[in-house]
């Protein structure tokens, strides 16, 4: 019902906006739709956060509040997702980009599309209504690229993400029981399940719309390689780093204004996007993180330093300086995560204080017995083969030598089977959000 009604009031608001001779008439309903749909968000996702936080604040002045009103919500699936993707609707005729349709299956097409619809890749009109719009012939290079992209999805969540969860599900769960050593491990093990996770499912649902005929556009595009943090925020989850761009900070002047208002724009943005990612406080903190690393990039003119450019573009090798940069962006961003995958602020502190204060080396005992040098070595040969095909992300199979791509489908399907574990629940981190 959630969806539906968002569908019929942005549907009706696209063409009100359009109709519209007047600059204030068309914000007005643009401001309709937004604050249609923000409610709709607010209310499912944070009513109890912000109660919750009402009651913690009126508690340090002594009050003891009972908390009544909170209450037992469900968690829409997808909510976060396609509020944003009709509100960029919306957002686009308003700005004179689009022009409404008049098909409103078309327009329900768009919201709903299911392998996108619970986890994106945040669609525009622009590309994906387009497409919808218009009749599609079967194409046999689209299937087959299709059919790549979701085995190669599928073995990112398979062998890579849910191998490693068990191990970072004990480490944070008990991280007052071990080293230094084990839990900077566990957080850059985390690093590698979100990122299997939520591009394995980007790429299962970029690889199932190729089946239907339909180019999603990119999520992910080997972040794991940027070389600063700018950088990784145009390879990390593009389709919402993108959105927040056009719709947030464009209109707030982005980089066009004063240096100081560009970092207050930048400032908005990360924790805006952090505060999308969940109910809690440890996402704010994510994101104002991620504003702090920013902002020195920003201000030395190398945010975009690197765009349309991939690490050792013209050599089978990166340079000295573009392995310290990787490593440099890989740690900064991993130590972000602690607060990303922690259920508390406190969780997040404890974690790090014991990092500070068991400053030292032990062998980690694998929860289920395994020997952990196997998956170091598996993450290597991951690491590398995904360097080997960096320059283009939807051809993880794309190999001159058909008995090359054969023995590829091989492993990758045997490394499924052997991974594969029925007793353990693993639906996508991004799921919840």
């Amino acid at each position: 019902m959630l969806i539906l009604a968002s569908t019929l009031v942005d549907f009706f608001v696209g063409q009100t906006i359009y109709t519209s001779k007047s600059k204030k008439e068309r914000k007005r309903w643009l401001w309709v739709s937004v604050i249609f749909n923000i409610s709709l968000l607010g209310f499912f996702k944070y009513y109890n956060f912000f109660i919750d936080s009402w009651i913690d604040f009126l508690s340090v002045f002594g009050n003891d509040v009972k908390s009544t009103w909170t209450l037992q919500i469900i968690l829409p699936v997808g909510i976060s997702f396609y509020t944003f993707q009709t509100m960029s609707y919306s957002l686009d005729i308003y700005y004179k980009r689009l022009s409404p349709t008049k098909n409103f299956i078309s327009f329900a097409t768009f919201v709903s599309f299911f392998p996108q619809l619970v986890a994106g890749p945040i669609e525009r009109a622009s590309n994906l209504l387009s497409q919808i719009s218009t009749k599609r012939a079967f194409n046999y290079t689209q299937c087959t690229d299709g059919l790549k992209l979701i085995l190669w999805g599928l073995f990112k969540k398979v062998v890579i993400a849910d191998s490693i969860a068990p191990i970072v599900d004990d480490i944070f769960a008990n991280y007052n029981d071990y080293p230094a050593s084990t839990l900077i491990m566990g957080v850059s093990l985390f690093s590698f399940q979100v990122y299997g996770d939520f591009s394995g499912y980007s790429d299962i649902a970029i690889g199932t719309a190729k089946l239907f005929g339909i180019e999603l556009m990119s999520n992910f595009k080997f972040p794991n390689f940027s070389r600063n943090v700018a950088e990784y925020w145009q390879r990390w989850h593009v389709s919402l780093s993108t959105w927040f761009r056009h719709y947030v900070y464009i209109p707030l002047g982005g980089s066009r204004v004063s240096k100081l208002k560009s970092i207050r724009n930048i400032i908005i943005i990360f924790l805006v996007s952090g505060f999308w990612h969940g109910a809690n406080w440890t996402f704010i903190v994510w994101g104002g993180i991620h504003a702090i690393l920013y902002i020195p990039v920003f201000l030395m003119g190398r945010n975009r330093m690197y765009m349309n450019t991939v690490v050792a573009e013209n050599r089978w090798l990166p340079s000295l300086t573009e392995i310290t940069q990787i490593l440099l962006t890989f740690f900064l961003v991993t130590f972000s995560r602690v607060f990303f995958r922690s259920q508390s602020i406190t969780d997040a502190l404890g974690f790090l204080e014991q990092i500070y204060s068991n400053f030292y080396y032990e062998t980690y005992q694998h929860p289920l017995g395994y020997r952990m040098i196997d998956y170091f070595i598996l993450l290597g040969i991951f690491v590398l083969y995904e360097y080997r095909i960096r320059k283009d992300e939807r051809a993880p199979f794309k190999f001159t030598s058909k008995s090359t791509r054969f023995l590829i489908y091989v492993l990758v399907i045997l490394g499924m089977l052997l991974f594969f574990d029925d007793s353990i629940d693993r639906s996508f981190i991004y799921f919840q959000f």
